[in-house]
């Protein structure tokens, strides 16, 4: 077993050589702690999300949902919900949120990622750099799209052979440009929660109109 540990702002252990029934047991263990796990055939990563982290985290879900509102798309937000392809895969995404695929899933309170389909939509808070292996994850488990966000830049990445690709547009919301989302974010740390997301908003309205 090899492992490796970064410094904050996240607090991140990686560790190879993990049995699927080792991360399961974690699962078990860690519960509803603020502690998330990813998987990769072996490969094991333990984080302890920062005060910046799940700041950003609670943004930036909160800005899909006003989008949705706004554009009038339904969507089923689930949060970190665990997803996992037996004895291989397993991450907690830090948001995520059904759109295309709401009817597969609605209700359940259990997603089966042999039957199911994946979440639409991921969000991704990635200050320390890790998100290169967990876009990996993403394409095995078949996630069209994801958003990563590391404090500077916003990338919007859509799934094409099995590949994610770089885009400017997304595919949730094509009519909006996403992107530039970053200049409300660079003011999460010091404008106040709901003044930012009204000001969001109105930005939003007047790209509809």
């Amino acid at each position: 077993m090899i492992a490796k540990t970064l410094s904050p702002p996240e607090q991140i252990v990686e560790l190879s050589g993990i049995s699927w029934q080792t991360y399961e047991t974690l699962l078990a263990e860690i519960g509803d702690r603020p502690i998330r796990l990813t998987y990769n055939r072996g490969n094991l990563k333990i984080m302890a999300p920062s005060p910046e982290h799940e700041r950003f985290k609670e943004v930036m879900g909160r800005f899909v949902e006003t989008l949705a509102e706004e554009l009038e798309v339904k969507i089923e937000p689930l949060g970190s919900t665990t997803f996992k392809r037996p004895e291989f895969l397993g991450a907690e995404p830090d948001k995520c949120f059904y759109i295309q695929n709401i009817s597969a899933i609605k209700g359940k309170k259990r997603i089966d990622m042999r039957q199911d389909p994946p979440p639409d939509l991921v969000v991704e808070i990635d200050i320390t750099s890790r998100s290169q292996s967990s876009l990996q994850i993403y394409a095995d488990l078949g996630v069209p799209e994801v958003w990563i966000y590391n404090g500077s830049w916003l990338k919007i990445n859509r799934l094409e052979n099995r590949e994610y690709v770089e885009c400017d547009r997304s595919l949730a919301f094509p009519s909006v440009a996403v992107l530039e989302i970053v200049r409300f974010l660079e003011q999460a740390e010091t404008m106040d929660y709901l003044e930012l997301v009204k000001a969001f908003r109105d930005w939003v309205k007047s790209q509809i109109s």
